[in-house]
């Protein structure tokens, strides 16, 4: 029996049975929820949108739960090390919240069976290990629509972090959409091997800007990509949350995140004794991702995008419907059929169309 469960049972007996005030608040300690995070909560992207997150299963489940954080924890052994320690101190639940800290958080769980981890964007599960990620990629299919009506240049560029499926799929996304609104359109990228570095971010925005890019997107943490169009007259597609603020000339939208429902859903569960492993994946119509749409788009093009955002939450459409062909014309997605959840976690491909080499 896992000691979250002993804690529930424990409650349950001391408000049965009368227990006095000091020892039915002994019995009934709150669950422990850590947190992992990649970057500073001040990223105002990935990071600050988890944080959120945290803040809302705060506010929703009270004195219930207890919770904490570590912020800047670099993939690799460091995460492995704050991951173990907060295991050691007891806590029921831990999230950890970047790709690279997949292969650390297996690895710890191992070794607390009677801890539940999830793991932010990965792949791999166990018994006490659950994945969850947001379908970013229904939100860059919208952003690839609005690209496509607001570029004069027909180029647009991307601020990728790492080649991983999920930013390799993001970028399909856009392209896919580019496809169908502009033909012609291409998307330059920049690959930057950072989740969070504000001046690698400028930088690269502003390569794509010098490329005649006037359109960018970025897989990065910071607003910097997004300070950098609103001084150059580019428009922009923010990532996490709602990155409006810094370049009310420039932001068309942006793909916010909502982290909080699954956390506190997630930390219910653990405390009912009820939480499995799952794989969870929420998009737009899961209320896990939201695109608020600037007034710089035009009324009728911003019409056009809320009947995207419609279609794709009644499931009428899937961005990612085959015929879809990779660069070498091969056919990935076959023509009638959609992508399945599998076909998606392992895209390791470039749509025809995009003329970039994809990183090994």
């Amino acid at each position: 029996m896992q000691k979250h469960t002993r804690k529930n049972m424990l409650r349950a007996l001391a408000a049965a049975i009368g227990f006095s005030a000091t020892l039915s608040a002994s019995a009934a300690d709150p669950l422990k929820v850590g947190f992992v995070y990649i970057g500073p909560i001040g990223d105002h992207g990935w990071t600050y949108q988890h944080e959120q997150g945290r803040k809302y299963l705060e506010e929703k489940l009270g004195d219930k739960v207890q919770t904490s954080f570590v912020e800047n924890v670099p993939e690799g052994a460091d995460a492995e090390r704050v991951i173990r320690n907060m295991a050691k101190g007891d806590y029921d639940l831990i999230f950890t919240t970047s790709f690279g800290y997949m292969n650390p958080t297996i690895k710890v769980a191992k070794q607390f069976p009677d801890v539940t981890f999830e793991h932010a964007t990965g792949y791999k599960q166990d018994k006490n290990v659950g994945t969850y990620l947001t379908r970013s990629y229904e939100g860059r299919y919208v952003g690839g629509f609005l690209a496509a009506k607001m570029t004069k240049t027909k180029k647009v560029g991307y601020i990728a972090s790492f080649p991983i499926p999920e930013v390799i799929r993001d970028i399909n996304a856009i392209q896919l959409a580019l496809d169908k609104y502009n033909p012609g359109t291409e998307v330059k990228v920049v690959w930057v091997n950072t989740w969070f570095d504000p001046g690698k971010e400028a930088d690269a925005a502003n390569a794509l800007i010098d490329q005649g890019v006037d359109v960018v997107f970025q897989h990065t943490d910071s607003p910097a990509p997004i300070q950098a169009a609103e001084r150059r007259g580019a428009y922009s597609v923010g990532y996490a949350s709602d990155m409006a603020h810094f370049g009310p000339k420039a932001v068309l939208t942006s793909i916010v995140n909502d982290w909080g429902p699954h956390y506190a859903k997630s930390a219910e569960a653990v405390m009912a004794g009820t939480w499995k492993s799952e794989d969870f994946w929420g998009g737009l119509a899961q209320d896990s991702i939201s695109l608020p749409i600037s007034d710089l788009v035009p009324a009728d093009v911003k019409a056009e995008a809320e009947q995207i955002i419609a279609s794709i939450k009644s499931g009428e459409f899937h961005p990612f419907t085959g015929p879809i062909k990779d660069q070498s014309g091969e056919v990935r997605i076959a023509e009638g059929q959609t992508a399945t959840i599998k076909d998606l976690a392992s895209m390791n491909y470039y749509v025809e169309g995009i003329k970039a080499e994809l990183p090994k």
